[in-house]
C-alpha cells in the first residue's frame, strides 16, 4: 500500500497549498474592507503568518483538538478490557510501532474515528453506545477499519484539513458577522470615498467571504470518499472476517441517535456519518458533500466478498455492487499473496450482547465510569454509584443501612482504602505514617463483585474496575503504579 501512503501525502501537500491559498485571498478581501485603503497587503501578510502557525499546530497538535473539540477521554485497560484487547490485536495485526492511545466520547450514539499524525502517534475513539451495542467480532471490525486509517496516513490528512478548514470557517464568519453588526460597508465607504471600484470590491469581499468555507469544504471532501472503501478493504484485511465489519455498520446506521459533539468538520473522520441523515442518503445516492459513501452500499459490498478478505476480492465486489469499474486499489494491493482467506467468528460472534435494558444499563455505568464516578458494592449486593464531586468520607447504603467508606483523592484515606483486609491488621499498631509508607509501597484491593468498582491508588487517583476485568494488577494511569487486585 506504499502508492496509497505516497498518495495521501501529495493530497496533504496540495490542501497545504490550495486552502494556504484560499486563507490568503480571504485575508486580502478582509483586510481591504477593514483597512482602506491598503489593508490588503496588511491582510496577506497576516494570513500568512496564520497560514504558518495554524500548519504548525495542526501537525503537531491537531489530533488534540479534535479530540477536545469531541469531548473525548482517554481511558485505562481497567474500564474497558476488550476494547484494549481489541486494539492491541489490531495493532499487532497492522504491524504498526506503537500502541494507539484509546479513547471514548460519553455520548449513546455508535460511532469511531482515528486521529493523529502517524502510526507512531495516533489515538483511537469510539463511543460509549458503540461498546454497549457490539460484540467482540463486530467491535474488531470497527477497530481495523479505525487502523487501516492510521497505516494509510489518512489520519494527518483529515487532521490537517479539519484544523485548517476551521480556520478559514471562522475568520469568514467573524467577516461577515461584522458587516451586520457592526456597519463596516459605510466605514469602507466613507474612508475611501466611496466609489464604483469600492462597492465592487466590497461585494467581491462578502462573495468571497460566503465562497471560501465552499471552496474548503470540497477541497475537505476531496480527501475522497475511496479512503472509506479502501479501510474498508484494509480493515477486512486484517480481520479476515468482512462480516463482523457489515453487522458493526448495519446496527450503527440502525440508531437515529443524534451526536452533538461531531459537526461538518470533524464529521469526514468517524467511521459513519454522525450528521442528520437525508432522503437522499437512505436511497444509496451519493452528493458532491458527502462525507462518506451510502452505508448500505459498503454493507452489501463487504457481503458480496467471494473467496477470500483480500484487497482484489474487496475490488471485485465493489464492481459488482457498484457497477463502477473504477480502480480504487493501489496497483500493490491486488499483487498481494498473503493468505486472505475467511476465518471463522469467534466463539463470542452469536452472543446476545442484551436486552435493550441491560444495554441501556452497561451504557450508563460505563458513561459513569468514564467521568470519574466511584462505585461501591455493598454486602446487601447494592451497588452504590457516587459523582466525582461527592466530599464525604462515608455514605449510607439506602437498603441495608450500612455505612461504608469512600474512596477518597487524598494520600492516606486512598491508602487506608487499599490496605483494608489482612495486611492491614499486620500494621494495626504501628503508627499512620508506617502504615501510609507500607500500602503505597505494595497496594492490593480485595474485590467484592464482578460488577463494576472503585478503588483508590496511594497517589489520590481513582481507579475504575469494569465486569470484565480479569487481570491480577490494575495500573494506575497517572502514576503508573501497579496494584493488585484480589478476588474474594
Amino acid at each position: 500500500m506504499w502508492e496509497l501512503i505516497q498518495a495521501n501525502k501529495r493530497k496533504s501537500i496540495i490542501v497545504f497549498a490550495a486552502m494556504g491559498l484560499v486563507l490568503i485571498a480571504l485575508s486580502y478581501f478582509v483586510g481591504t474592507v477593514w483597512f482602506p485603503p491598503d489593508g490588503g497587503t496588511l491582510g496577506i501578510i497576516i494570513a500568512v503568518f496564520l497560514w504558518i502557525i495554524w500548519s504548525l499546530v495542526s501537525y503537531f497538535s491537531g489530533d488534540s483538538i479534535v479530540l477536545l473539540s469531541s469531548h473525548a477521554k482517554e481511558v485505562t485497560p481497567q474500564i474497558h478490557p476488550q476494547l484494549f484487547n481489541v486494539v492491541e490485536e489490531m495493532k499487532i495485526a497492522a504491524n504498526i510501532p506503537v500502541m494507539p492511545k484509546v479513547y471514548i466520547i460519553d455520548e449513546p450514539s455508535p460511532n469511531a474515528f482515528a486521529t493523529g499524525r502517524d502510526p507512531s502517534h495516533s489515538a483511537i475513539v469510539v463511543t460509549a453506545g458503540l461498546l454497549s451495542r457490539l460484540n467482540r467480532d463486530e467491535l474488531q471490525g470497527v477497530i481495523s477499519h479505525e487502523m487501516s486509517h492510521i497505516i494509510n496516513r489518512d489520519v494527518l490528512y483529515m487532521t490537517f484539513c479539519g484544523v485548517m478548514l476551521g480556520s478559514i470557517v471562522m475568520i469568514s464568519e467573524v467577516f461577515l458577522r461584522s458587516l451586520w453588526y457592526s456597519g463596516s460597508t459605510r466605514r469602507y465607504r466613507s474612508s475611501s470615498g466611496g466609489g464604483q471600484a469600492q462597492a465592487i470590491i466590497m461585494l467581491v469581499a462578502i462573495a468571497f467571504a460566503i465562497l471560501a468555507p465552499l471552496l474548503a469544504y470540497i477541497f475537505y471532501f476531496s480527501i475522497s470518499r475511496k479512503r472509506e472503501y479502501l479501510a474498508d478493504a484494509s480493515g477486512v484485511r486484517l480481520t479476515r472476517y468482512p462480516e463482523g465489519l457489515a453487522s458493526a455498520l448495519e446496527k450503527i446506521s440502525n440508531v437515529k441517535i443524534p451526536l452533538p459533539c461531531a459537526n461538518k468538520i470533524t464529521a469526514p473522520m468517524y467511521i459513519a456519518s454522525p450528521l442528520k441523515k437525508t432522503k437522499q442518503d437512505k436511497i444509496g445516492k451519493t452528493h458532491l458533500f458527502d462525507t462518506h459513501p451510502p452505508i448500505e452500499r459498503r454493507i452489501k459490498i463487504l457481503r458480496n466478498m467471494m473467496g477470500g478478505a483480500g484487497y482484489i476480492n474487496y475490488l471485485e465486489a465493489f464492481h459488482n455492487v457498484t457497477g463502477d469499474k473504477e480502480a480504487i486499489m493501489p496497483p500493490s494491493a491486488l499483487h498481494d499473496i498473503a493468505d486472505t482467506s475467511f476465518r471463522k467468528p469467534s466463539s463470542v460472534e452469536k452472543e446476545d450482547v442484551g436486552s435493550p435494558k441491560d444495554q441501556a444499563r452497561q451504557l450508563g455505568d460505563l458513561m459513569r465510569a468514564v467521568n470519574n464516578y466511584a462505585f461501591l458494592a455493598c454486602a446487601c449486593g447494592l451497588k452504590i454509584k457516587i459523582p466525582p464531586d461527592f466530599k464525604q468520607n462515608k455514605i449510607t447504603c439506602p437498603r441495608c443501612g450500612r455505612q461504608l467508606d469512600v474512596p477518597l483523592r487524598d494520600l492516606k484515606s486512598s491508602a487506608a482504602v487499599i490496605g483494608a483486609g489482612t495486611a492491614a491488621q499486620k500494621v494495626q499498631q504501628k503508627n499512620d505514617d508506617t502504615q501510609v509508607r507500607e500500602h503505597i509501597e505494595k497496594p492490593f484491593y480485595v474485590r467484592k463483585t464482578n460488577g463494576w468498582e472503585t478503588l483508590s491508588c496511594p497517589c489520590g487517583n481513582l481507579i475504575q474496575i469494569s465486569p470484565a476485568f480479569a487481570g491480577k494488577y490494575a495500573v494506575c494511569p497517572r502514576c503508573g503504579r501497579k496494584i493488585e487486585v484480589r478476588n474474594t
